[in-house]
């Protein structure tokens, strides 16, 4: 326990099970915490560097693993809310806090007397006699070394922790300007004539939304994806959607304070330099050293094998709507203000159902009952909400987790709805991550208190929340991410539940997707909010089979991001024009002008709002592959819920987290490691495939 002087509500959480007093913390807090929770790690850093022991594992890498026990806390309570409720005062922090921590680690990991003990372990590793959990560890740290520049000459470690320094800037203020754009920009509509075409819970949502920003009355279109894109699907007004459209593909490209292309720029330098520095070829090369995929060429392969696939798909789906445009009197091409409304009057007329006809089945209590229940299903877990608690916002709700004999294992809250003050997107992170090893204060391990955050439209007073399909794919996404923190069973903290490479933390959430639409779980958990009767079995065969509808479009918004993504970041000379850059790879792909990226690179969010996913969006499809293939393995037993399959799941994939190679986990779940087959025929491109050649 800390002895400085500052909140000990930061430090010292003692609430329900361990659950931080956010009711206890002001944003004031955070800056004295910061401070004291450095100081204090400096600290234990200085004694184990300094230790006249000679190294062990234990002096030296499990010291290592508990140290820093308080500033871990301060920063997750901290970048919590700096993602899901943030303020003026926690933004202006975030751009200070950002950099330090940067500067901090920096400091850390060219400790010349830490690397010497981590350094004369890593050479003698084979003579130690340990687990391979304690083997993964060694290397992690070792590694984690080498790439802060324990290697180098000072000179160049002094300029490597500038670069880290700048970049953790540069990422701090890339989020900030697309949240501001998001709040910066609204649409509002008041005449009835501006509402064609909504059915009632957009109108709904948007009226909440016009309540939420402060307006009163009226109906408001924000940049949340959660109107933004039932509004692109439903409005017949043309002109009001591509108004909406082109604000919402604007973000960070705006000019002014808020403009991100001068941020891409120099992240990309410096991101090139720092690999230089580290002695890789490129950016690409350093963050993909340690994944799965290991190389740009194998990213750039499996990319490549599914464009031509998908953009042919999307070509032949906008023949279709083009022709759906001239039967209503059009003379305009496809746009990509058309193609969401357009497709959505397709699948009516191919599926004869609607997203308005589905929507009222899909409430969210009834799929965040359906995610618990799955889980249960699986891995013998089961969810009891715990009401009353103090949380960060009022919206957020606080479950406890039991496994099958009662015994509790896991804290998990769910943050379901959008607000001003909330960045975009839907995420899973952590307050603490599962491990055993006794900490300083004599507890034995820790509790999971894992998160999820998503942005769906939050309903009127007294009114149901209703999801889309997609809405409902996304609680399940962020779900299996969740299950991966919260089923982790693992010694050290940095192996801990989601701590594995980048190309495969995604699939643990990618595959529990799959199970949303399983008939049992969908027939018992679709239904009506009015009436209560289980969606129509004829419509739920209909949904089932338009599960590929639309997958050219959404293959091609995926993989032109992230080929452009790799792009940016396998670049031999300095990016003067990160626009230019995109607008030549989007030409060499020949990209339909009716689809844009998902994510264009001013608000590419994933890749420039910090390093997670940089040189790594490539990383959900690379998962994907190994989730349709996991998924497989259930088919091929004819049962979702296998318990045999279930327990071979979990026992190798949620419960490992990084203690193992991820390529040996996945063998030893599947036995086997898998092509893109059944990745390609998910998405409904494997007749191409064959047609082509087989090449998929």
């Amino acid at each position: 326990m800390a002895t400085f002087s500052a909140n000990s509500a930061l430090f010292d959480w003692s609430g329900h099970h361990g659950l931080p007093r956010f009711d206890q913390v002001k944003d004031e807090d955070f800056a004295p915490a910061f401070d004291a929770a450095i100081a204090l790690h400096e600290q234990e850093i200085a004694e184990i560097a300094g230790n006249s022991d000679e190294p062990t594992f234990e002096n030296t890498i499990v010291a290592l693993e508990i140290a820093g026990d308080e500033l871990s806390r301060v920063s997750s309570v901290f970048w919590g809310k700096a993602g899901a409720h943030t303020n003026d005062t926690i933004q202006a922090l975030e751009r200070e806090i950002a950099p330090k921590m940067s500067r901090h680690y920096s400091k850390i990991g060219t400790n010349a007397e830490l690397f010497a003990r981590i350094d004369a372990l890593w050479q003698k590793r084979d003579d130690l006699d340990l687990t391979v959990e304690q083997q993964r560890v060694l290397e992690r740290h070792w590694k984690g070394f080498v790439k802060s520049g324990a290697n180098l000459p000072e000179d160049q470690q002094k300029r490597l922790s500038s670069i880290n320094e700048t970049l953790a800037g540069l990422g701090a203020s890339f989020g900030q300007n697309v949240l501001g754009d998001e709040k910066a920009w609204s649409l509002k509509l008041t005449e009835e004539a501006d509402l064609e075409g909504l059915p009632v819970f957009v109108k709904e949502a948007m009226a909440e939304a016009a309540k939420e920003r402060g307006e009163g009355s009226g109906y408001l279109v924000t940049l949340s994806r959660s109107i933004i894109e039932p509004f692109l699907t439903f409005s017949t007004r043309r002109d009001l959607r591509e108004q909406a459209f082109k604000a919402w593909v604007a973000r960070g490209e705006n000019g002014g304070e808020r403009d991100n292309v001068a941020i891409v720029r120099e992240t990309l330098a410096l991101r090139a330099e720092k690999a230089k520095l580290l002695g890789y070829e490129n950016y690409a090369a350093l963050k993909l050293d340690n994944t799965m995929a290991k190389t740009p060429k194998a990213v750039n392969g499996l990319l490549g094998q599914v464009w031509q696939k998908a953009r042919t798909k999307a070509l032949e789906e906008e023949a279709s709507l083009s022709g759906l445009i001239s039967e209503a009197g059009g003379n305009h091409p496809v746009m990509p203000w058309d193609w969401r409304h357009y497709a959505e009057k397709l699948r009516e007329r191919t599926f004869s159902f609607s997203e308005s006809e589905l929507k009222p089945y899909l409430q969210i209590e009834k799929i965040i009952e359906a995610s618990f229940d799955v889980a249960e299903r699986l891995f013998g877990i089961k969810a009891v909400e715990v009401k009353g608690l103090p949380v960060y916002h009022p919206d957020v709700r606080v479950f406890e987790i039991h496994d099958e004999e009662g015994n509790l294992k896991a804290l998990f809250l769910g943050d379901y709805f959008a607000r001003s003050s909330k960045r975009s997107g839907a995420w899973m992170s952590s307050f603490q991550s599962q491990h055993k090893l006794t900490l300083k204060n004599g507890m034995q391990g820790e509790l999971p208190i894992i998160y999820n955050v998503c942005n769906f439209a939050k309903p009127a007073e007294g009114k149901p929340a209703l999801l889309s399909l997609d809405d409902a794919r996304t609680l399940f996404h962020e779900f299996g991410h969740a299950l991966h923190g919260m089923l982790s069973n693992v010694t050290y903290p940095s192996v801990s539940g989601t701590g594995v490479s980048r190309d495969f933390v995604e699939l643990p959430s990618q595959l529990y997707e799959h199970w949303l639409t399983v008939p049992e779980i969908f027939e018992k958990y679709a239904v009506h909010y009015k009436t209560g009767e289980p969606m129509p079995k004829a419509l739920l065969d209909k949904v089932l089979a338009a599960q590929t509808f639309n997958a050219g479009f959404s293959t091609v918004e995926f993989t032109s991001s992230a080929l452009v993504d790799m792009a940016f970041h396998t670049q031999e000379s300095t990016v003067e024009d990160p626009m230019a850059v995109q607008a030549k790879v989007l030409a060499e792909l020949d990209m339909p002008a009716s689809i844009v990226m998902r994510h264009a690179t001013p608000h590419f969010q994933h890749v420039f709002a910090g390093d997670g996913y940089s040189a790594g969006y490539y990383s959900y499809m690379w998962s994907e592959v190994l989730d349709a293939d996991a998924f497989a393995a259930f088919e091929e037993v004819g049962n979702a819920f296998d318990p045999v399959t279930a327990r071979k799941l979990k026992n190798n994939i949620y419960s490992v987290g990084g203690s193992i190679d991820p390529e040996e986990a996945y063998a030893a779940f599947r036995g086997k490691l898998p092509d893109p087959t059944a990745m390609l025929k998910k998405r409904g491109l494997s007749i191409m495939a064959e047609l082509s050649g087989g090449d998929g």
